[in-house]
């Protein structure tokens, strides 16, 4: 058995310096496959000569298999080395895209986009390792520009799929492309990456992965097809029943173990929740409000009384203003928060998502005002991609950082998740007398609830904020060390 992990020390060097560039291009490249995603849907719709329902599982098989893979690889990360977890994940990654651009038919098609799971691992690995190799404020500074280059990805793999499927002319030839961009990184997790330097204790809990992954497979599946099947049809209640009932039962299994895959006690923790949730809260705004926003932008008043009757270009343009926002709020909130410090960050970003939210209420039909509106929640939404990870990464026990990271990963899928279903039950609900057109009130309700949940979220940080003690007064240094080493170290010496 590995004996407990030892106070790291402070390093900086070249060395370090060339691992954090390597781990940005990995995160660069997983956004770009991330974003290319949905713009290439309908060219695979017409590829394989399927349905646009069957077509949505191209995203959907991918979006399930990253809600198992990301706990389950944390914490083998966290056992057995971040660097050795993430070179298997670049591997299933890259064999992944190989089997899309070969597949000769559904099957295969859809195997592949399972095996792409671990690109949700990635990121937790990386802050693992980035967290055992550099010292505090390095670490905060590489988590940063991971954090950013994953957004920027994710922008240009959604404003470049388009395009390079028009050069290419050929739906097999682009998806071929990305699998090269795949394997040349599989390729590069073997120079010259070092592992990390500790270890957790003990072993994988498999009884817990082997439980989480159904009961998230069931979840997840369930709200993604809730809209087909009719939300008061036996399979959607019975459905959300039985994940509600295996979650329950995984929650008293992790409780019952030693080493549990994911340390729950640590999670639920009055101090370190409020951030969890709102990592919940954080994806409910981000992932479940894009489609809401590019549905708006497309709508004509002509019809609905309401929206701007955009093109696709012009959607694209309009549309990408956040994304960008959010990529500057993400690169710059290490040096911003060292001043301020994190939990001060954050109080800053949800309430520029609140305040944004609000502002899309108030200027649902001037277009410049929409789109600042729009700004300023994307911003908010940046440097909650930056404080959010970091400030829950620095209140886990050093052998739990990659798991920590995974399940607030998954807590925002599912906020995503959940606020996307909403978001299609009030849209179907709240329409214009004797059409099925969404009614302007349907809009500005769900703008209202983002607003709502963003204030939820910053009153719970405010108390959390307050639990903390004296100590951690905001200050730059203060904030992340009396997280990292007081309440990091109570929730080591806790799990063991």
């Amino acid at each position: 058995m590995t004996p407990p992990a030892a106070p790291r020390p402070a390093r900086r060097d070249a060395k370090v310096t060339a691992v954090v560039g390597l781990l940005v291009v990995f995160e660069l490249v997983s956004g770009f496959l991330q974003g290319s995603a949905p713009a290439l849907l309908p060219a695979v719709r017409d590829w394989q000569a399927i349905s646009a329902s069957e077509a949505q599982w191209f995203t959907a098989t991918q979006f399930l298999a990253a809600a198992v893979s990301a706990p389950a690889f944390g914490r083998l990360g966290d056992l057995y080395g971040h660097r050795r977890l993430t070179r298997i994940a670049l591997a299933c990654v890259a064999l992944g895209t190989l089997l899309v651009a070969l597949a000769p038919n559904v099957a295969v098609l859809l195997l592949g986009r399972a095996l792409m799971g671990p690109l949700a691992a990635l990121l937790p690995l990386e802050i693992g390792l980035v967290r055992s190799r550099l010292d505090l404020d390095g670490g905060r500074r590489a988590v940063g520009l991971l954090v950013g280059a994953l957004t920027l990805g994710s922008l240009l793999g959604h404003a470049l799929a388009g395009p390079l499927l028009h050069l290419t002319g050929d739906i097999r030839v682009t998806l071929w492309v990305l699998a090269a961009l795949a394997c040349g990184c599989a390729v590069l997790s073997y120079c010259g990456i070092p592992e990390s330097l500790s270890r957790a204790e003990g072993r994988m809990d498999w009884a817990g992965a082997l439980l989480l992954g159904p009961a998230l497979v069931l979840f997840l599946g369930t709200v993604a097809r809730a809209a087909a099947w009719g939300w008061t049809s036996l399979p959607t209640p019975a459905g959300l029943l039985a994940a509600a009932a295996l979650l329950i039962w995984w929650v008293r299994l992790e409780l019952a173990r030693p080493y549990a895959l994911v340390d729950v006690r640590a999670v639920a923790r009055r101090q370190t929740a409020a951030y969890y949730v709102s990592g919940f809260v954080f994806g409910s705004v981000m992932l479940g409000g894009q489609a809401v926003a590019i549905t708006y932008l497309a709508a004509s008043p002509a019809v609905g009384g309401y929206g701007f009757s955009l093109a696709t270009w012009e959607i694209s343009l309009w549309g990408g203003v956040p994304h960008v926002l959010a990529f500057i709020g993400a690169s710059v909130v290490a040096r911003v928060a060292a001043r301020a410090g994190y939990r001060r960050i954050l109080f800053a970003a949800f309430g520029l998502m609140a305040a944004g939210s609000a502002g899309l209420m108030a200027s649902y039909a001037v277009l410049p005002l929409f789109a600042l509106s729009s700004a300023v929640t994307g911003f908010g939404m940046g440097l909650a991609l930056g404080g959010l990870p970091t400030v829950i990464v620095e209140g886990s026990a050093e052998d739990r950082t990659a798991s920590a990271t995974a399940v607030y990963n998954n807590l925002k899928t599912l906020g995503g998740s959940v606020a996307g279903a909403g978001a299609s039950v009030v849209l179907g609900t709240m329409v214009v007398g004797g059409t099925e057109v969404p009614a302007l009130s349907a809009y500005l309700t769900i703008w209202g609830l983002s607003t709502l949940v963003c204030v939820l979220a910053l009153l719970l940080q405010t108390t959390a904020f307050r639990q903390a003690g004296s100590g951690a007064d905001g200050s730059g240094a203060d904030d992340g060390e009396g997280t990292a080493s007081g309440a990091g170290a109570r929730t080591a010496s806790g799990a063991r």
